[in-house]
């Protein structure tokens, strides 16, 4: 299982706490980015094994920033997230090539393995 991580939401208390989550679980976050932009010059950069990535962000939508990744050599494996219900997402969470979705209320270390598994 990949352990290197890139949080990527446009609100920085959701990055903290995620941050301290995934940290306190043996993750190590190598960075975070508050925006679709930002999130693929820094897995470019970084070189993340997975990325904890919001569907709702203020340039490029979290499906487009998952789809580019596709075509990146060392790709990432993608987790997204949103505080909206992921009854409307279905259809752009399975076109997005992520591995699924954990709604923001429902996000622990232990729902983010079992998605990796």
């Amino acid at each position: 299982m990949g352990r290197t991580v890139l949080i990527v939401d446009d609100h920085p208390s959701f990055r903290a706490s995620a941050r301290r989550m995934l940290e306190a679980d043996g993750y190590e976050v190598v960075g975070e980015a508050e925006d679709g932009a930002a999130a693929v010059v820094a897995v470019q950069r970084l070189h993340p094994e997975l990325v904890l990535l919001d569907v709702r962000l203020p340039d490029i939508d979290g499906f487009e920033v998952a789809k580019s990744l596709l075509d990146f050599n060392a790709r990432p494996q993608v987790v997204l997230t949103s505080s909206h219900d992921s009854t409307d997402l279905v259809d752009a969470i399975g076109a997005s090539g992520a591995r699924g979705f954990i709604p923001k209320g429902e996000l622990t270390a232990s729902a983010f393995a079992a998605l990796l598994a």
